[in-house]
């Protein structure tokens, strides 16, 4: 007996903070226990605040109490110990503030884990034991567990509303049937759930359906977008390099100038001071030539005069230079005019090639803006007519229809050797090469990849590097067994099953658009690639299996 007390009481011996047996067992001034660690780290939260509370009761305490380990509580716990007294569950099985409780629990009630829509009750998993054990409960309806179970009784006979009026459109029980409701179009409430399921599983899959093609066409807008920043990145890197040459040509032009104006500034300069030292040596010797005459001039002895005549009269007869014919001198006006010149035609054609260049920018921006069409006579304005080249078949392909459609035949065919030819895959490239906007669509059998390639994909061997589809320079969509996939750099991409026989693909190679539609009354999208294409392309076809066929439509 005094075992079953404690277990009746077994929750004045539980700490709050951590639901476990009292440890160090503490009392605050408002009366309640806990485990001494417990309350202490409650408060240490609190001491910012400068107010202490109580746990359960919210009473304030200022300043902090001081706890003392409460003796006569600690005994007493180690007393219950040994009687058998048991934890408390776990804090995560107690129903919270916003949960459903159990209906049978008394004290701290647990979470109720089913609700029974006959009892209009709802039992934690001890309580709900019963409905599994006893035949009496099987057949009552467990669910979810709910606060609101008596929105299922019938406030005019409490009785439960187990059938639906589908004239007034609310749940019902069985005496409104026969009463207000008579002759209503009634169903049973399990019933009319079983329907309006059936339209919301409708509606849910319509919604993740938009969901899909939301979250493709985001990542496709992500694509853009990096995209976008490579490419920009990659031309302003490009650009930078072809002007940086620019301006280092120019620089070194501007050096080769400037070191032939030093070498023919000096050049005319130590000829000018070779003639100007010539002439100063002139001067010099016509002055002393002057002095003597001067002095013989000045002698007033004719005798002396007249002997030293003759030799200063030799003297004076003496030749010079005469007179130098000194050009205009004209500068460097001539290399001056021709760097204005340069100057001017270098403008003239930044200025053209600028224009070009905005030109061009222009036109990335509306590639990139323009919507892509829809209608199978819209795709019709870009339609080309595509031949298969003979000169690329793998030598188990059979070319027909004028070049249009390849089969597969399972025997080697005579073909002459060819670098082109494709020599493990059978595979074949279109002759023609596909640039700006292009539309045409290809008719198939049981297993064909519908691609387009860079021309040098290579051709010899079996490697990865020779598949449409599976490497970097080759997109491709497989058709196998009424499913298709996607492939690029030998990654496949899923898609929803859609059979048709024949498949559009529409290409805008400047705004890197490829897009596959299933060709039928309609255009219904299977997948869209988003890139840069940075080579021409060409539309290729693999074909495999007995009766396997492909071929290029005629668009009209």
């Amino acid at each position: 007996m005094a075992q079953k007390g404690v277990q009746l009481d077994q929750e004045s011996f539980i700490c709050s903070i951590c639901l476990d047996l009292l440890k160090e067992p503490v009392t605050t001034p408002c009366g309640h226990s806990y485990c001494m660690n417990c309350i202490k780290s409650f408060w240490d939260e609190e001491d910012q605040k400068g107010i202490h509370s109580c746990p359960q009761c919210r009473k304030t305490f200022v300043p902090r109490p001081v706890l003392e380990k409460s003796t006569m509580l600690a005994v007493l716990m180690e007393q219950l110990k040994k009687t058998g007294l048991r934890a408390a569950p776990a804090d995560h099985c107690y129903a919270g503030p916003e949960q459903v409780a159990c209906d049978v629990c008394a004290g701290r009630k647990l979470k109720a884990i089913k609700s029974c829509s006959v009892c209009l009750a709802s039992y934690c998993e001890k309580h709900l034991q019963p409905h599994y054990d006893s035949a009496t409960f099987r057949k009552h309806v467990l669910v979810e567990p709910s606060e609101n179970l008596q929105e299922n009784v019938c406030s005019l006979h409490n009785e439960l509303t187990k059938m639906f009026c589908r004239t007034d459109q609310q749940c019902i029980c069985y005496l409104c049937s026969v009463d207000e409701h008579k002759g209503h179009d009634l169903v049973s409430a399990a019933a009319e759930r079983t329907e309006r399921q059936s339209e919301l599983k409708v509606r849910r899959d319509k919604i993740l359906q938009k969901i899909l093609d939301n979250e493709k066409d985001v990542k496709l807008l992500q694509e853009e977008v990096e995209t976008i920043n490579q490419t920009a990145d990659k031309t302003v890197e490009e650009s930078e390099r072809i002007f940086t040459e620019l301006i280092r040509l120019i620089q070194d032009r501007l050096s080769d100038v400037k070191q032939q104006i030093r070498s023919q500034q000096e050049t005319e300069v130590s000829r000018v001071k070779e003639v100007q030292e010539k002439l100063e040596r002139e001067i010099t010797e016509l002055k002393r030539e002057d002095a003597e005459l001067k002095r013989l001039s000045n002698t007033e002895d004719p005798n002396q005069f007249l002997r030293n005549y003759p030799s200063v009269s030799a003297l004076s007869e003496s030749t010079h230079s005469s007179s130098i014919n000194i050009r205009p001198w004209r500068g460097f006006k001539d290399v001056t005019s021709a760097a204005l010149e340069l100057r001017d035609k270098l403008q003239d054609v930044l200025r053209d090639n600028w224009t070009n260049i905005s030109l061009t920018l222009t036109d990335v921006d509306v590639l990139l803006s323009q919507p892509e069409t829809k209608s199978r006579a819209d795709f019709l304005k870009y339609s080309c007519e595509l031949t298969l080249d003979p000169n690329t078949a793998h030598t188990q392909l059979v070319l027909s229809e004028g070049n249009r459609k390849v089969s597969f035949t399972g025997q080697h065919q005579s073909y002459s050797s060819h670098p082109n030819r494709f020599t493990n895959w059978n595979q074949v490239m279109s002759r023609e090469s596909l640039t700006g906007r292009c539309y045409w669509e290809v008719e198939y059998g049981t297993v064909v990849y519908i691609a387009v390639t860079y021309k040098n994909i290579n051709r010899a061997g079996g490697g990865s590097d020779c598949g449409f589809g599976r490497n970097d320079k080759s997109w491709a969509l497989y058709y196998f067994c009424d499913c298709y996939q996607f492939l690029h750099n030998n990654i496949f991409t899923s898609m929803s099953s859609l059979k048709s026989s024949k498949v559009g693909v529409y290409l805008d190679h400047s705004a890197g658009i490829l897009s596959f539609y299933s060709v039928s009354d309609t255009m219904t999208l299977l997948h869209r690639v988003q890139t840069t294409f940075t080579q021409p392309l060409y539309a290729g076809l693999w074909v495999y299996g007995a009766g396997s066929t492909a071929k290029f439509c005629k668009l009209t």
